[in-house]
Order: structure tokens, then C-alpha cells, then sequence
């Protein structure tokens, strides 16, 4: 693998970084403070075409590869966490679920408007009683001859508020087990579909988090994605894309940090010279920019692996695993670098500092992703 990047790519990491230097960085810690929804901003990365980045044109996407999607999401990342995240869900798991495994007439009717920017999905497989154990799910779905009746709760929903097309994961046949589980398409504003009120989070505060209710939702027939009983290996196939998507989120925001880190330490005097020449400061900078390195080539190659058609199962988990433990370490030496203003909201690094942790609790836990990786490598 020659990660030497393309000309294209060069751009796309360019338009992104540009992006959010321009768009994002103007307002962050306010959006941050409020938790508001980069409403605005959101809609200016589906112009840009950054919502539907691996979609095919044929349905409204870019037709772009997944290295250039992994460079947006760092190059975002650095500066918005609550940004990049809305772009991560709506590629990795809501446009790819529906182009992979979505009819026709899903594609026609949900996965165009996704993928051009017109709207943002939402993918709903976390319960209050199954987070990481997707086999346990209390959302029903009854089958009624023309359509499934939906009942249950979804929490932790990215976009739950904000959405306007949701992926739901629920069980038909629980004498089945994991092989009775169902995938379905619900639009906002079906009969007996409420949204909760808006999680208040330590970190990624700008994101649009919440639980969402099922009252005997009346789902189309046609708005079940694949087979019956094949809503299971649906998640597990979307989240194994998803764990690439948040491992260059996690990247990002690592980088972000040391970036900051960086400029502070050159600048920043100390017993009469710049703290980067205090051998103590500077190898904190050389740690982190080697961890840096090292899951930036490991979210690159989990990337390369998809785009070649290779099994990404293992990679995958790596990446996701070591990113979110490089965003941690490098945020909280970061905010060591900057001393007291490490602890001030201006320096951003504070912000980065809590956004790092989701990392490693979305899209499956570090114990989750320990548990693909001993399977793979033990198989």
C-alpha cells in the first residue's frame, strides 16, 4: 500500500480543510456552550456533496472512495467533533446500508435525497437495555400481512432530532433470536413515531442526540430492508463501515489537538525561551505525534482494504480501537502543553479533550472492538 494521495484527493482534503476552518471554527465553542445543531453548516457540507461521499451519482453521491471520505472526516474533526459526526452517520451507515442492501424503490424514494444533502438519516440500533448487544432488542415489529406494527425505545440517536429518514433495528421473531431481527425505513412523522428531548452530553454537545419512541408505528411492507431476518447481519455489516468513519473522527480530533499543541508551545515563553525548547514539552509533542502517525496509517489502511473490495472486518476494529485511544491521550497532553489555558474554553483544547471520549464508546465500545479483534485474529 502506497498511501501517496491523489490529486483529487489532495482537493477533497483541501476543500474540507478550508471548510472548516471557514465555516465550522466561527461559532464552535457557542454551538458547543449551547448545544446547538451546526444547522447551517450541515446543510453547506451536503452542497459540497459531503453527505453522500461513496453514494454512486446514479443516486445522488459523489462516487468518491473511501480514503477521500476517512481525509474529510479528520480534516473536520479537527475542528467540529459535533459536525463531522453528523457526516459520518449519514455516509457510513445510513447512505451505505441503503445502497448496499436497499430496493430499488428505497434507493429511488430515500437514498437520493440522503446522499445529495437534501435531508440527513439517523441509524437506530442502541436500546436502554442492548447499547453494544445488538442481538437483544426490545423494539418489536409485528408483522401484520401489509405492514409491521413498530414498538419500543432507541436512545443515544445521532440526528434523532434533526432527521428526517431513520434506519430502525427491531425483533419479529424473537423465538429466532438474532436470525428473527428486522431492518426498516421510518419517516419523522409517521403516526406514533415522538422524538425525546435532546441528551445533555460531556462532549460532541453540538450533536443532535436523542431517545426515540415507537407507538404502534404503522411501516409499510416495502420499508423492510432485505429479507425477513435480515436486519441483524444488516447492523453488523453497517457498523463494521461506521467503525472507519468514527476512527478518522478520532483521528481528527487527536490531530486537532496536537496541531494546537504545537503552535501553542513554539509561542509560549518560559524561563526566558519558547516551552517547545524544554526537552520535557518537546518530546510530550514527539509522542503524540507519533501515536498520530501510527493511527493515521492504521484508519488509512482499514480505508484502502474497502475501497480494494478486502475484507476490512479487522482493520476495521483496529483503527477504530487505537484512534479513540490516541484521541484521549493526545487531548489530555495537549491541554497539559497549554497549562492553565488548557483549561479555558478560547484554546479549544478543553472542548477536543471531551469530545475524544465518545470516541471510544460509539460505534462499539474499546471492549467491543477487543473482542472483534480476538476473534478474527484467533479464528
Amino acid at each position: 500500500m502506497l498511501f501517496q494521495l491523489s490529486e483529487e484527493q489532495l482537493m477533497i482534503r483541501q476543500a474540507a480543510r478550508d471548510f472548516a476552518e471557514h465555516e465550522l471554527k466561527p461559532g464552535v465553542i457557542e454551538r458547543d456552550e449551547k448545544q446547538k445543531f451546526p444547522a447551517e453548516q450541515v446543510a453547506k457540507l451536503g452542497e459540497l456533496g459531503f453527505l453522500g461521499m461513496m453514494v454512486s451519482e446514479q443516486y445522488g453521491g459523489s462516487g468518491l472512495d473511501a480514503l477521500s471520505y476517512v481525509l474529510v472526516m479528520e480534516e473536520l474533526s479537527k475542528i467540529d467533533a459535533s459536525a463531522s459526526v453528523v457526516v459520518s452517520v449519514n455516509n457510513s451507515l445510513v447512505c451505505y446500508g441503503l445502497e448496499a442492501y436497499g430496493s430499488e424503490f428505497q434507493k429511488e424514494k430515500y437514498l437520493v435525497p440522503l446522499a445529495s444533502g437534501q435531508q440527513i438519516g439517523a441509524f437506530c440500533l442502541s436500546e436502554p437495555e442492548a447499547g453494544s448487544d445488538a442481538t437483544s432488542q426490545h423494539t418489536t415489529a409485528e408483522d401484520k400481512g401489509d405492514y409491521y406494527l413498530l414498538n419500543g425505545t432507541k436512545n443515544w440517536i445521532t440526528n434523532g432530532g434533526t432527521a428526517s429518514t431513520y434506519l430502525v433495528i427491531a425483533q419479529t421473531h424473537p423465538e429466532l433470536k438474532h436470525k428473527g431481527i428486522n431492518a426498516f425505513i421510518v419517516e419523522k412523522g409517521m403516526e406514533g413515531f415522538s422524538v425525546g428531548p435532546k441528551e445533555n452530553k460531556m462532549g460532541i454537545r453540538g450533536s443532535d442526540t436523542h431517545s426515540l419512541m415507537f407507538d404502534d408505528v404503522k411501516v409499510p411492507k416495502e420499508n423492510r430492508i432485505g429479507e425477513d431476518g435480515f436486519g441483524f447481519k444488516f447492523a453488523m455489516k453497517t457498523l463494521e463501515g461506521g467503525r472507519i468513519g468514527i476512527a478518522a473522527q478520532a483521528l481528527g480530533i487527536a490531530a486537532g489537538a496536537y496541531e494546537l499543541a504545537l503552535a501553542y508551545a513554539k509561542q509560549r515563553k518560559s524561563f526566558g525561551k519558547p516551552i517547545s525548547d524544554h526537552q520535557v514539552i518537546a518530546f510530550k509533542l514527539a509522542d503524540m505525534a507519533t501515536q498520530i502517525e501510527a493511527a493515521r496509517m492504521l484508519v488509512y489502511k482499514a480505508a484502502w482494504l474497502k475501497d480494494q473490495g478486502l475484507s476490512y472486518t479487522l482493520a476495521g476494529s483496529m483503527a477504530k480501537l487505537y484512534a479513540s485511544k490516541v484521541a484521549m491521550d493526545v487531548t489530555v497532553e495537549a491541554v497539559q502543553v497549554h497549562g492553565g489555558y488548557g483549561f479555558v474554553k478560547e484554546y479549544h483544547v478543553e472542548r477536543l479533550m471531551r469530545d475524544a471520549k465518545i470516541t471510544q464508546i460509539y460505534e462499539g465500545t474499546s471492549e467491543i472492538q477487543q473482542l472483534v479483534i480476538s476473534r478474527e485474529i484467533l479464528r
